[in-house]
């Protein structure tokens, strides 16, 4: 009987906090309180002949450029097609982002998008289930 009472409860806190936007995540530390300035840019789909120096050059046209980091294969040596770009100020990455994004760098298109930053132990993030049947299809 009590475990027949204890689905019960579960159903209804689940049913009672599917409609409560603010629950859709559950963190287990304290949430952010606003995100910090990221001046960090990814920049992915670089060709293999790409280097730092025109990476940099690349890049230079929106601001002031403080550091360029292409990462390579430790193996071959070939870059592996991604690297990061960071910015003295927020909104030159930002304006690098939207003039750069898809352009084309000797022949290949850019992806670009902020850099996240490495977390490590930071908040695990639990998706909230919003409905009970959500919990069977999972399991099957």
């Amino acid at each position: 009987m009590k475990n027949a009472m204890d689905m019960v409860f579960l159903a209804r806190r689940i049913l009672t906090n599917a409609n409560c936007p603010a629950s859709k995540l559950r963190y287990y530390s304290s949430p952010p309180s606003s995100p910090p300035p990221n001046n960090k840019l990814f920049v992915g789909g670089l060709s293999w002949s790409v280097d730092e120096k025109s990476l940099t050059d690349a890049f230079s046209s929106f601001g002031e450029v403080t550091e360029v980091n292409i990462l390579y294969d430790k193996d071959t040596g070939r870059s592996r097609g991604f690297g990061f770009v960071n910015f003295s100020k927020e909104d030159d990455a930002r304006c690098a982002k939207d003039a750069m994004d898809g352009k084309a760098l000797l022949g290949r298109p850019l992806r670009i998008s902020f850099a996240l930053e490495k977390v490590r132990g930071g908040p695990v993030v639990v998706p909230h289930l919003s409905k009970i049947g959500d919990i069977a299809t999972r399991n099957t």
